[in-house]
């Protein structure tokens, strides 16, 4: 396989995957993607789920792409963030019905006519699966790593394993899980209330040997806030279901500020 490339001007990419849908891995990847610039970093999401392309929702976003004379995208801004999704491209309800080359061209696309500019991190919010936006993803630029989302029950922990093994064989590396709808804070009791079970996400990561990166509770704000446009991430840290968001967003910088540190030298080649 030939070397795969950066992206001009962006230092880190990073996948985010699940091995089924459900888990919320695009309101992770959207609140993951505001922490980051929050926290002080210039970031650009890339909302490559073609068939279900929520990302403008969630960020309020409504803005379609402009083009340059020499044929690049300009991507839409929203909320500190760059970012470009089919959903601005093809709004409304009607559906995509597409075939595996289409999907191929529309990411490259993404991946490299668009003018991301100078960025610390590029998201990429991949579909759930280890199907042809995976492949074309890994196959065309140099990933820094993937994060993949998960929930405790059994059920989404099975397609976990498949989802870090496709990684794996194409020698991407895992940056770690994230247990989404971890537990959920009682209001009236205080007490602890584990929905989908517990442990079974931290578990997992450790059979693969990949760090354990958080658990996001199930916190109404976080849903309210991607129904609204206004995530819970671009509210202060300390609002409802905000913290562990942070704490997760600053275990992934530092994993791949360590992955850097341990490379041969390149920023972006941590493969």
């Amino acid at each position: 396989m030939p070397q795969r490339q950066p992206i001009p001007g962006v230092k880190y990419l990073v996948a985010v995957a699940s091995g089924k849908g459900g888990v919320g891995k695009t309101t992770l990847a959207v609140n993951l993607a505001l922490a980051f610039a929050k926290l002080g970093n210039r970031v650009g999401l890339l909302d490559a789920d073609v068939y279900g392309p929520n990302v403008p929702i969630m960020l309020g976003a409504t803005g379609e792409p402009m083009a340059t004379p020499q044929q690049r995208i300009i991507p839409a801004e929203a909320q500190g963030l760059k970012m470009i999704s089919m959903g601005l491209l093809n709004p409304g309800d009607k559906p995509l019905i597409w075939r595996g080359p289409m999907l191929h061209s529309v990411i490259q696309q993404f991946l490299r006519s668009v003018q991301w500019g100078e960025l610390d991190y590029l998201i990429v919010d991949l579909p759930p699966g280890t199907g042809d936006v995976q492949l074309t993803l890994i196959q065309s630029v140099a990933v820094t790593g993937a994060l993949v989302v998960t929930t405790p029950s059994i059920v989404a922990l099975a397609d976990v394993r498949k989802a870090i093994e496709m990684f794996r064989q194409v020698n991407v590396e895992i940056l770690g899980v994230v247990e989404n709808m971890s537990y959920f804070n009682c209001p009236h009791c205080n007490g602890r209330i584990d929905v989908f079970g517990h442990g079974e996400g931290a578990h997992m990561a450790k059979i693969f040997s990949v760090p354990f990166l958080g658990e996001i509770e199930i916190e109404p704000q976080i849903r309210i806030g991607g129904d609204s446009g206004k995530p819970v991430a671009s509210l202060d840290e300390d609002a409802p279901g905000a913290k562990s968001i942070y704490a997760m967003a600053r275990n992934v910088v530092a994993r791949v500020e360590g992955l850097n540190k341990a490379s041969t030298g390149s920023v972006v080649q941590i493969l």
